[in-house]
């Protein structure tokens, strides 16, 4: 009885956790985020919305597109909304895929399928669900007379767990080159040992289910820690996939997270230095999953993308 309790309350704290880290982030806004809108957009650019890319009800996405579409070709930026995996939508993302397409890129901010208590979604269906859309985005954009010859994709919290997946994982399927991933809080690990603040060292019972609802597949108690369980998890664990050809890569996070637990940082920069992957690693040191208590990292994370824009998908002059 008393270890069923402490697996209901490991999720329970999960799942209050996520879904109270995407409210917030979808409602603070820093004094100095003007820098980084647009003011009346419609001067610089279109947006078309709820654009269909599969069955499901959330499968659609918005398309900003600038309204100079006199170029041979277009960059394709995709950023992707936070909310847990259980909430968000890409309307919250609003002010990020209008300045994002101020720069002169095509940019995409696409819905998945959240997870609920009456359906069986998962972090890796939903990232089936980004990967079968990015085709779909790529043909509406040239629809519209926007020729996307390569792309970047970003996100926060869940929705940077869902770049890092396919700028990592499923890059080699793309339907254009991706040249770099820019991403905030996003786990990029499913390591027993890295979610303590949920108490998962503590109980394998615990993890074993908490594990099992992200990947979508059954995890035994049985398989935890071993080489097999890294084997299974892999799918989902971004980290896990950073090799020589990674992409280049902008991150943050924050120091004292306990939504998105920093150890996910540390594994992931790692990874990326083990790998000499060109990146910069923002590291927000009074902050957690909201990076609220450092501006001037975010700001800095934030030029960084534009940096890593320019430097690796400049726009045609």
């Amino acid at each position: 009885m008393k270890r069923s309790l402490f697996i209901i309350t490991c999720i329970f704290i999960f799942i209050i956790s996520f879904i109270g880290s995407a409210l917030f982030k979808l409602t603070y806004t820093p004094s100095w985020a003007k820098n980084y809108t647009v003011d009346n957009f419609d001067e610089i650019g279109m947006v078309y919305k709820d654009i269909s890319y599969g069955e499901k009800e959330l499968n659609t996405f918005d398309i900003y597109v600038p309204n100079d579409n006199s170029q041979e070709s277009y960059g394709l930026v995709v950023y992707l909304h936070a909310g847990g995996f259980t909430s968000g939508n890409k309307s919250g993302d609003k002010d990020m895929l209008e300045w994002l397409c101020s720069l002169g890129y095509v940019s995409v901010g696409i819905n998945y399928t959240l997870r609920t208590d009456d359906n069986e979604e998962s972090v890796y269906s939903q990232s089936l669900e980004i990967k079968s859309a990015i085709s779909s985005v790529v043909e509406e954009a040239n629809h519209l007379g926007y020729n996307i010859t390569e792309m970047a994709i970003g996100g926060g919290s869940a929705g940077g767990t869902l770049a890092m997946l396919y700028a990592y994982r499923d890059k080699d399927e793309s339907p254009v080159p991706v040249k770099l991933l820019f991403e905030a809080v996003g786990p990029s690990s499913f390591i027993r040992s890295d979610w303590t603040s949920y108490g998962l060292d503590q109980s394998v019972e615990s993890a074993a289910y908490l594990f099992s609802v992200m990947l979508g597949k059954e995890i035994s108690t049985d398989i935890i820690d071993t080489d097999a369980y890294d084997e299974l998890i892999k799918p989902i664990s971004s980290y896990m996939w950073v090799d020589e050809d990674t992409v280049p890569s902008v991150i943050a996070y924050g120091k004292y997270d306990k939504i998105c637990p920093f150890a996910n940082a540390t594994r992931l920069v790692d990874a990326l230095e083990e790998n000499n992957i060109d990146y910069q690693y923002f590291e927000a040191t009074h902050s957690g999953h909201a990076l609220q208590n450092d501006n001037d990292v975010y700001r800095h994370y934030l030029d960084a993308v534009i940096e890593y824009l320019d430097k690796y998908m400049p726009v045609e002059d």
